[in-house]
């Protein structure tokens, strides 16, 4: 790979990826891969009369420990959210003369708001993959609680089962936290979100060949499914002790739990919770928890990308490896971030501008600093010389040779669900909310600090910057709290520290989907505008906060099972039924290395 102003491979990843015992909800089902595999393991032949090998057996606290490494998942949503929200823009738009092909066919259908097909069960960060890998992560987790009640009659309170007690109920509710916002609506309030269909919620192992979970029993609606996040985060999450870990950062550890639920209450707009739980993440001096930007070593894209994911950083509560493929997609530059483009479409003669996300995101200033982000100095990246698509070193590959010679191997992306910096921004969030102004914008500041901004952050810039009055103000959104069921709507100057807020959040969170689920919770208007590799004619179309396109539509094997389609987009079957148990491939597919 030729990337501007680096030249190298990537280190060989070095975090050992869980490949333990996985489950599924394929074609609408959870596959019991675990039980099959216990089934085939422990069957008994004429000829030997033996225990099987034990470690086919969950029956002791260090081997529920280690069933639980392989319920994070290796997949994100992260990729389709991106293509799904407005960071990323089509650069067959806003480069002359560009007709490029998607790096994945299930790209163009993600950022044309489509439904998206499956086209290979392996392929990396598709709609089929979040849903089988978190459901699978589900299915590890409900094994573990099982042979958990085994052992005791009271694992959360064993001294030697309830941290991985905590640790399965925390891990379930987080996944499933991710699927009802990945394909549900967002959380509006307990009348509306009553009225919205959500996702399985599935607690127990599966035990029979065909489940139903199309019925009330597993279906809920959307306040069902948090209702059960919530119960699950609770019991959970004052057993996590972090000691038990080997390394803390790539489980459910204290701060990541905490975390957790102060994005949950954020979500759910309790906001007291918000304060309660974001304290305890960051402790007492946030300044000594968010990324030392300045200590960053900029000598290789490898030596930065190490230090950014370094699992000793008091500022990465949670990393997750995956086999996402983002940095490839963004290589291939048809969907990245870049500067934008006016131009008028031929069928309705009217002008559109493309807001430039590079000038959002990275290069225009903010309510203290101007020009790009000081943080972002140095750190950012073009592939082969190319006039669009920039990005940050933080989505680099790894990659993880099978075959050296042959240069084949697997691609790993690490991404960070949870850090200090995300939930400085949920706490500042809800003191605003909660009419602490100047503690919403002190931490507004921390997080400027953090990004090397030497000037002072006031609310004086903070109105200067974000002002509504201009309609080509590229950095506000037109939001929509009332019908999204928020109780209380910001006005004035507490409006314009919101627009900062979810400003930071933007640039905080780029590549890592989570500007969707802020779309989804303020019912952001936003567009798209595309032009496909053997089109001349420019496309249009725009998301309101009504929009069905809003929610992800299941993928199409499931909905072909039998399993309600989740928007009205689809064409699929809207019954239910029983489902086939299959099995996961727990191998990505292998790729060629750059």
């Amino acid at each position: 790979m030729n990337t501007h102003n680096i030249i190298g491979t990537a280190t060989l990843l070095k975090q050992q990826l869980a490949r333990g015992m996985r489950h599924c909800l394929a074609a609408g089902s959870v596959c019991c891969a675990v039980s099959a595999a216990l089934a085939t393991m422990t069957a008994c032949t004429d000829k030997l009369d033996e225990l099987p090998d034990n470690r086919t057996e969950i029956d002791s606290p260090d081997k529920v420990a280690r069933l639980l490494t392989s319920a994070y998942p290796v997949s994100t949503p992260a990729v389709i959210c991106e293509l799904s929200g407005d960071n990323y823009i089509d650069d067959n738009v806003v480069v002359p003369s560009t007709h490029n092909d998607a790096y994945e066919k299930f790209h163009d259908e993600a950022y044309r708001w489509d439904d998206i097909n499956n086209y290979s069960i392996g392929a990396d960060d598709t709609p089929y993959q979040v849903w089988e890998a978190y459901y699978a992560g589900i299915a590890v987790c409900n094994h573990a609680i099982e042979a958990m009640k085994e052992m005791s009659a009271d694992p959360a309170h064993d001294v030697n089962l309830a941290h991985s007690w905590g640790e399965a109920h925390v891990l379930r509710a987080y996944l499933h936290f991710v699927l009802v916002n990945v394909f549900a609506e967002n959380y509006k309030n307990e009348t509306l979100s009553a009225q919205d269909r959500g996702i399985p919620y599935v607690t127990s192992p599966e035990t029979v060949v065909q489940v139903d979970y199309s019925t009330s029993e597993y279906l809920l609606s959307v306040k069902g499914v948090y209702d059960m996040i919530e119960r699950d985060l609770l019991e959970g999450i004052d057993l996590i002790d972090d000691s038990r870990y080997k390394v803390s950062a790539y489980h459910f550890n204290h701060n990541a739990a905490n975390a957790f639920a102060a994005r949950f209450y954020l979500f759910k707009r309790d906001y007291e919770k918000v304060l309660r739980y974001a304290n305890e993440a960051l402790g007492v001096n946030p300044a000594t928890m968010l990324r030392k930007w300045g200590n960053i070593n900029p000598s290789t894209i490898e030596t930065r990308l190490n230090d950014f994911n370094d699992h000793t950083a008091p500022c990465n509560f949670l990393i997750q490896s995956t086999y996402s493929l983002q940095d490839r997609m963004l290589s291939a530059c048809r969907y990245a971030i870049n500067d934008g483009k006016s131009f008028t479409d031929k069928q309705t003669g009217k002008t559109w501008t493309v807001p430039s996300t590079l000038r959002i995101l990275m290069s225009g200033g903010g309510p203290n600093w101007s020009g790009y982000l000081p943080a972002f100095d140095g750190h950012l990246f073009i592939f082969g010389g190319q006039e669009y698509g920039v990005w940050l070193f933080r989505v680099y590959e790894y990659f993880e040779y099978t075959d050296k010679i042959a240069g084949i191997g697997y691609v790993h992306m690490l991404y960070q669900p949870f850090t200090a910096e995300e939930t400085l921004l949920c706490r500042a969030e809800a003191k605003l909310y909660m009419g602490d102004q100047a503690g919403a914008i002190q931490d507004l500041g921390y997080w400027t600090s953090s990004h090397l901004v030497t000037n002072a952050l006031t609310l004086d810039g903070i109105k200067s910057k974000y002002r509504r009055d201009r309609a080509d103000n590229q950095w506000v959104n037109e939001l929509h709290p009332t019908e999204m069921g928020f109780e209380k709507v910001l006005e004035g100057d507490d409006l314009s520290v919101l627009d900062c807020i979810l400003h930071f959040r933007r640039v905080e969170t780029m590549f890592e989907g989570e500007r969707w689920f802020d779309i989804k919770r303020y019912g952001m208007k936003i567009y798209h505008h595309y032009r496909g590799p053997q089109e001349d004619d420019i496309h249009t179309d725009s998301l309101t906060y009504d929009d069905p396109r809003r929610v992800l539509q299941l993928p199409n094997n499931v909905i072909e099972a039998g399993f309600p389609a989740n928007r009205a987009t689809s064409a699929g079957g809207a019954g239910g039924g029983g489902y086939q148990t299959t099995a996961l491939k727990t191998q990505p597919t292998p790729y060629q290395k750059r």
